[in-house]
């Protein structure tokens, strides 16, 4: 059967070239980088060298580079290493769990927050950041690009309002890595987070950018690993990939791959969108990365459309796949201002680097076919179609 994959937003294939790296330093480069002999200090040089890499990705210092085991521990000690009881944090109510459900437990711990709404392209108004700010605000932080409808924040905006009021701003960008230029200098951050399985490197590794200056307390204790940011003896080849996935991604952005993305990505969802009546995408006209679309088709379910297109050889998400699994709407979509009924019938097309013109072919033949056939399964669909009244219990 042939497959397509556009669930790029979960997750991207590892890259050869990044494997072929990584692949000498499980067996026979096998030093421990904090070692004095030959073997640590191969092992250290090949730290240094991707550290280099990724910082040249985010044009900051090697040295404010502290390697991660992903995004979720980046957004953790951005937040929890910079807040303390009476603090004031500020976020918005789009972001990933990473976020939110760590802002959540500091008010736990005495941290006052406050969730940002966002506009119906699910935006949020650097105004209301301004209007937010309190004397014991301590953080902002609003993420670069939604991980469910690609959407880019204002985040320069906000920047400049965190260094005039004097407070720091952490941004994930977990989703903005390959996709956009990213320059922590131009958005002015004290942190920010990518996580490498996002852009071709591997799973458990990433990176957060801490700007001199600038004192997280650790998450974890022990050695003094990464200028004592991070204990515990590095993870070799992950962190040979992340480098060789930064200088890739890099290359990609500065080399016309984003316009290659994203012409592809309107062509699927033009292309969708002339096929398939009630139905539309969410986000407006905001600027968005590259790769990402959010559609809805009313009158279904989203998780039967993402089983019966994934039997069809298509694979892609109803939203985060965090929270895949979860009965609950979107919390992206709930914040836009969407109701629940058409927030349950919306799917994200997120393409991979790799994608082809055949590849979106595919999705235009299999998502209307897959589409026309369950609303006929459905008695309410059925109904409106006619014009008869819907059965008691049907999704508005």
């Amino acid at each position: 059967m042939k497959r397509v994959y556009m669930d790029a937003n979960a997750t991207t294939p590892l890259a050869p070239e990044v494997f072929a790296a990584m692949r000498p330093w499980f067996t026979e480069q096998f030093g421990n980088a904090s070692s004095i002999h030959f073997y640590g200090q191969r092992a250290r040089a090949a730290v240094e060298r991707a550290r280099e890499q990724v910082a040249r990705l985010l044009n900051c210092w090697p040295a404010e580079v502290v390697f991660t085991s992903g995004g979720t521990e980046g957004d953790n000690l951005a937040l929890t290493g910079v807040l303390k009881p009476g603090d004031h944090l500020i976020t918005s109510s789009i972001e990933h769990h990473a976020v939110l459900h760590t802002a959540e437990r500091l008010t736990h711990r005495g941290v006052e927050v406050t969730f940002l709404p966002v506009n119906s392209s699910g935006v949020v108004d650097p105004d209301d950041v301004r209007r937010s700010l309190k004397p014991n605000t301590q953080l902002i932080s609003v993420m670069m690009a939604n991980n469910e409808i690609g959407t880019l924040q204002p985040v320069v905006e906000i920047g400049a309002i965190a260094q005039e009021a004097d407070v720091y701003f952490h941004t994930d960008a977990v989703q903005a890595v390959g996709k956009v230029p990213i320059d922590v200098k131009a958005i002015g951050c004290d942190l920010l987070t990518i996580s490498g399985h996002k852009f071709h490197g591997p799973q458990g590794m990433g990176a957060l950018y801490i700007r001199r200056g600038t004192h997280p307390e650790p998450l974890i204790f022990g050695g003094p690993q990464e200028r004592q940011h991070r204990a515990g003896t590095e993870n070799l080849p992950g962190i040979v990939g992340l480098g060789v996935a930064a200088e890739m991604a890099q290359a990609f952005v500065s080399g016309g791959g984003p316009e290659r993305l994203s012409a592809l990505r309107d062509r699927l969802e033009q292309g969708l969108l002339a096929r398939v009546d009630e139905a539309g995408k969410h986000g407006g006209d905001w600027p968005r990365v590259p790769n990402t679309t959010n559609l809805w088709f009313d009158h279904l379910e989203g998780e039967a459309l993402v089983i019966a297109l994934d039997l069809k050889g298509l694979a892609l998400s109803g939203g985060s796949a965090c929270t895949s699994g979860a009965m609950d709407p979107s919390h992206v979509l709930r914040a836009m201002g969407v109701l629940s009924a058409r927030a349950g019938a919306s799917l994200r097309f997120s393409l991979d680097t790799n994608a082809t013109g055949a590849d979106v072919d595919f999705a235009l033949t299999l998502v209307p076919a897959a589409v026309a056939h369950l609303r006929e399964l459905s008695p309410f669909y059925k109904a409106t179609a006619t014009g008869e009244p819907a059965a008691a219990g049907s999704p508005t």
